[in-house]
């Protein structure tokens, strides 16, 4: 019995011509590189086109096979699950590594801050660079009874450098 090859190509596709045409000149070449292999000695070979219709063909249903089907499915469907949280857990823990490496050097720069404000708070607070600010713009030290704290209990008979008198009300 014959093999049965087929190979086409653009030349073999062209149009107009036969089917029957293009299988002849098909079988001439593959004759001739035969005899190129061969050195002379001719061995013919024939190819038959075969047609199948498989138009009538009707696949039965297999139940097994589709619930093992199924089954497959729902497994490669939860082990693609388990993967995709565990990677996004994964994801989600360097993220947030890199947040917290982040925000402890956001703190250490306001702790330095905070360090630069109390030093600069501790030299604007020094009593004797006051007394001088105080002596270069004029001033002097109180004389006693200047002093008035706030605590200390109210005293009619004592001086009184400011008084607030509300105004009398008009008679309506």
């Amino acid at each position: 019995m014959a093999a049965c090859t087929t190979t086409y190509n653009d030349a073999y596709l062209e149009a107009g011509r036969s089917l029957t045409a293009r299988v002849a000149e098909h079988n001439a070449g593959l004759m001739a590189q035969q005899a190129r292999r061969r050195r002379g000695v001719r061995t013919p070979e024939f190819y038959f086109v075969k047609h199948i219709d498989n138009s009538r063909l009707v696949k039965a249903a297999d139940p097994v096979r589709v619930r093992q089907m199924r089954t497959f499915a729902a497994a490669v469907a939860v082990l693609f699950s388990l993967i995709m949280v565990y990677g996004l857990q994964h994801f989600y823990a360097i993220e947030n590594s890199y947040r917290v490496e982040s925000e402890k050097q956001v703190l250490e720069q306001l702790r330095e801050q905070n360090r630069q404000l109390h030093l600069s708070q501790a030299e604007l607070d020094d009593p004797g660079r006051i007394d001088g600010l105080a002596h270069q713009m004029g001033l002097s030290a109180p004389q006693p009874g200047q002093i008035v704290h706030p605590a200390a209990q109210f005293n009619p008979g004592a001086p009184v450098l400011a008084q607030v008198v509300p105004p009398a009300q008009p008679a309506r």
